[in-house]
């Protein structure tokens, strides 16, 4: 067996494994998104029950303090009954439109934190449901990644020592060169002839779709590891090619030949 056809053959069974791989790489990379997404939702379902908890607190520290100073100014209310002059009167007057003001400022921050409560609460339910529905996401998302994993396993357990047994037969050199050249290409890393002219020897790179030399492509049916002088893939041959009888030369006629023939018609 050539080395062109060894690396072949490897190169079909890299490529299967790949395709399977990929596939579960696309529910994974599926499955990392939604849980990415599902601990965004609970970051600010966390941030929102924070903020929501400060909030009320804070309005209940106002609405305490509101009440305080109401119990404050009826003390005074009461003490204005009682007073004798003017002067001590109109203290007791300055100190409860103090308090007065500051009741209202008070009242007007607790009316102001449960209203950006409701707002909070409002969000936090938008938030629940989209929770509860990128929830679902994530165990089906799990579920189909285990079952795509489940279907591979096999498979991929199957090829991956076929592979081990193919690179085994490579020269060191010539697995390592291939290799990289497949973590570089990927599928590209080989390419079939796609034959113009056999007997003339005439056939382009399928990948780069770039004219193989006469001399290249010659070497190529010998069994000569070859690659594209364009692209720098490997090139193969497809063995229905290779198989395929060359088409007998027509002989031309010979002079005298078709001169009887052109006697003959006339």
């Amino acid at each position: 067996m050539s080395l062109t056809k060894q690396l072949l053959d490897l190169f079909r069974v890299d490529k299967q494994l790949r395709g399977l791989r990929h596939r579960l790489e696309a529910a994974e990379r599926f499955l990392s998104q939604q849980q990415t997404q599902l601990a965004d939702l609970e970051r600010t379902r966390t941030d929102l029950t924070g903020q929501s908890r400060q909030l009320r607190a804070g309005a209940a520290n106002d609405e305490g303090e509101a009440q305080r100073l109401e119990t404050r100014m009826v003390a005074i209310r009461e003490q204005m009954n009682q007073t004798k002059t003017a002067k001590e009167y109109q203290a007791l007057v300055t100190e409860i439109n103090t308090f007065k003001a500051q009741k209202a400022e008070c009242e007007e921050r607790a009316l102001e934190a449960m209203s950006r409560v409701e707002q909070s609460d409002s969000r936090m339910k938008e938030i629940e449901g989209q929770f509860e529905e990128r929830t679902r996401m994530v165990a089906k998302a799990l579920q189909d990644r285990d079952q795509r994993s489940s279907e591979i396993q096999d498979r991929v357990t199957e090829l991956s020592a076929q592979r081990l047994e193919l690179a085994k037969a490579i020269p060191a050199s010539n697995l390592n060169e291939f290799e990289l050249l497949v973590k570089a290409r990927g599928d590209d890393a080989m390419a079939h002839i796609e034959m113009i002219d056999r007997r003339a020897h005439e056939g382009s790179c399928s990948a780069c779709m770039m004219a193989i030399p006469v001399e290249s492509l010659s070497a190529l049916m010998t069994g000569k590891l070859t690659r594209c002088p364009s692209c720098r893939c490997y090139l193969f041959i497809e063995e229905s090619i290779m198989n395929q009888p060359e088409e007998p030369r027509k002989r031309k006629p010979s002079k005298k030949k078709a001169a009887k023939e052109e006697v003959a018609k006339t």
